[in-house]
């Protein structure tokens, strides 16, 4: 039960969170493209993989609390679902290779965030 509260508990500030970024990006960009999914997808996944490192060279934190964080706030902030929402709305507007470009863009960028994550916290933690 502690597990769940965790969980749902992180999921409502990770949601939160995602909803205060995507409209500040929307602010900024404009709608014409999907920019703020891609800034909440590229920042969880940053942050995943800086949390990790920390989690694995710094702090033991309890299973509760990496279910907080990272099932919680990190699912809650990052949206795959509107990722591939996104992408289909750009399909059916017809506009094939910006979906094209989004697609390959946004993985990439998220993967290379991750891994970004994981390099400079291992750097700055050793």
């Amino acid at each position: 039960m502690k597990m769940l509260l965790a969980v749902a508990f992180g999921g409502a500030l990770g949601a939160m969170g995602r909803h205060l970024v995507t409209g500040q990006v929307i602010r900024w960009a404009g709608v014409g493209f999907p920019w703020g999914t891609v800034a909440v997808n590229v920042l969880g996944s940053f942050a995943l993989g800086a949390l990790t490192e920390f989690l694995a060279l710094k702090w033991s934190a309890s299973p509760e609390m990496r279910g907080l964080m990272v099932v919680g706030i990190l699912g809650g902030f990052t949206t795959f679902s509107a990722f591939s929402l996104d992408t289909v709305l750009l399909l059916e507007r017809g506009d094939l290779l910006p979906a094209l470009g989004y697609v390959i863009g946004h993985v990439a960028l998220s993967v290379g965030g991750l891994f970004a994550g994981l390099q400079i916290f291992r750097y700055l933690l050793t």
